[in-house]
């Protein structure tokens, strides 16, 4: 997805931090290098200060190793600063804000970022990332369900996993 002109949603603190870290947290995973994470940590104690730095990368671990732990496929995702959005990305933030205001894209993006039988446990992870942030003061916008749902038919329809 080319955000262009959108550039400004990347831009908010909060969709940055769901952004960032999912990226930077996964390339660790990925990479086994540190150098993603302590990037995670700067941007986040930046922005939320030690403490809360901690406790939010805490919830976002979480969140990630747990899609981590069902991914059939290796989760994609774009460098750190790219202005380009994958659908694994896309499907991370409409859950998160999804979980941030109770909407109905977080069914719909758990369906297409997880398999069924890691739902429940993905959400549960997503939901403490979320809450966590949003106890923060770190609300994203909502992502409507017909974006996510154009995004989903222009990349096959099907799941991720």
């Amino acid at each position: 997805m080319d955000v262009g002109a959108n550039d400004v949603y990347l831009e908010r603190q909060p969709e940055r931090l769901v952004l960032e870290g999912y990226r930077r947290w996964s390339s660790g995973f990925e990479t086994g290098s540190i150098t993603p994470w302590e990037m995670a940590w700067d941007l986040y104690s930046e922005v939320l200060g030690h403490q809360n730095a901690g406790v939010a990368l805490a919830s976002l671990s979480q969140y990630v190793r747990t899609l981590k732990r069902c991914a059939a496929c290796p989760l994609r995702s774009y460098p750190y600063d790219s202005q380009h959005l994958c659908i694994e990305e896309c499907l991370t933030m409409g859950l998160i804000a999804g979980l941030q205001h109770d909407v109905d894209t977080v069914d719909l993006c758990l369906q297409h970022i997880t398999c069924p039988q890691r739902c429940e446990e993905v959400e549960q992870a997503a939901s403490n990332f979320a809450e966590t942030l949003k106890s923060l003061g770190q609300v994203m916008l909502p992502v409507p369900s017909h974006v996510l749902t154009d995004i989903l038919k222009k990349n096959s329809g099907g799941s991720v996993h």
